[in-house]
């Protein structure tokens, strides 16, 4: 197997890769904990979409609005959930200023009557830009890739998920807000 170079200085690469990958690996943290303001300043300037479908958000209140309306919160603020990011590949781009990255991602949930299990498998597509704080999402699209029992999850239902995909509000669930 060849490792890929991007034509940029090693160092520099090597940073701005350590960099992006703490902004994917604090966004699953962030939406775990329900920091939602951490979670929608990722976006600031950029847009979260679920691939193949018309769901997309731009900026970070928008984001913030979707995941708050999408996601069933429980009583301590957070879905429950434990995103487990990996396989993680980031490009930098020679300029320095754009970057791509794909990753997987498996989001396991429990509740007191819902045992601890995977509930989806994904992948995800992003386009980063540096600005003057660093880096930050220009686009993340989100691809559903295996879904399992998303009812303690999602408000709606998911395309393709089923029965299993419907979102339904049980004790403890509902919008967080």
């Amino acid at each position: 197997m060849q490792i890929a170079t991007t034509g940029v200085d090693d160092r520099g690469a090597a940073d701005d890769r350590a960099a992006i990958a703490a902004l994917v690996y604090g966004y699953a943290r962030a939406i775990d904990t329900g920091d939602l303001d951490a979670f929608g300043d990722a976006f600031a300037d950029g847009t979260l979409r679920i691939a193949g479908s018309p769901v997309a958000a731009a900026g970070a209140d928008a984001v913030r609005a979707m995941v708050r309306k999408g996601l069933q919160w429980y009583d301590d603020g957070t879905p429950k959930t434990k995103h487990v990011t990996t396989n993680l590949v980031v490009t930098v781009d020679p300029s320095g200023r754009e970057a791509t990255a794909h990753s997987y991602v498996t989001v396991f949930q429990a509740l007191p009557d819902f045992p601890y299990q995977p509930i989806l498998g994904a992948h995800y597509d992003d386009r980063f830009v540096r600005g003057p704080d660093g880096w930050r999402f220009a686009e993340r699209a989100l691809t559903y890739d295996l879904l399992g029992d998303l009812s303690r999850h999602f408000t709606k239902p998911v395309p393709g998920a089923g029965a299993r995909g419907a979102g339904a509000r049980g004790a403890g669930g509902g919008e967080r807000g």
